[in-house]
């Protein structure tokens, strides 16, 4: 059990059935009446963000999460098999479980897996991806005084946006959580 009191950012909790994570929260101690506080609380299973407002010190069942580092190493049909990095075992994730992050996904690319009470809620990729661009429109010299941008698709299939000097067969950063171009590798 956590009280509210000790909430922070990232903080895990079972509430109403599922695993929520703390987005923000904030202590507010009112001049009159008790004290309380308000959080922004996101689902892991589906993304959802709610406001709630807990009474200070009042108690929640803290997540039980386990996470474990496992390797991407191939696709088999429509499951991804991942090798656990430690244990060597595998284990087989549908592109339901993995979520819109499969776009990203490529062959020996390690990823944090997060069970609960064994089943997967959440697999998070690294923060960054270097992949190859293997499609896009070419550049056109004097095209725009300050800068465009326009659409390449990976070696992945992901569509990024990228600027207009970027060419075919080049490697580039992407931010997998924000979906943007940083950078060429």
């Amino acid at each position: 059990m956590i009280s509210s009191n000790d909430f922070r950012p990232g903080v895990s909790i079972e509430w109403n059935g599922g695993v929520w994570k703390v987005v923000e929260f904030l202590h507010v101690k009112p001049g009159k009446g008790s004290a309380f506080v308000r959080t922004k609380l996101k689902n892991v299973q589906t993304g959802n963000v709610v406001e709630q407002t807990f009474r200070a010190g009042e108690t929640v069942p803290q997540a039980n999460l386990e996470k474990s580092t496992m390797q991407h190493t191939y696709k088999d049909g429509d499951d991804y098999v991942f090798m656990d990095m430690e244990t060597y075992e595998e284990s087989r994730l549908s592109a339901n479980q993995i979520g819109d992050r499969v776009k990203y996904l490529k062959d020996g690319m390690e990823v944090n897996v997060i069970r609960w009470n064994g089943q997967v809620i959440d697999v998070e990729l690294p923060n960054t991806v270097v992949l190859e661009v293997i499609q896009t429109d070419p550049g056109v010299k004097g095209d725009t005084a300050t800068g465009g941008s326009k659409p390449a698709i990976v070696e992945t299939g992901a569509q990024v946006m990228v600027p207009l000097f970027i060419s075919i067969g080049e490697r580039i950063k992407i931010n997998t959580s924000e979906d943007k171009y940083i950078g060429r590798e």
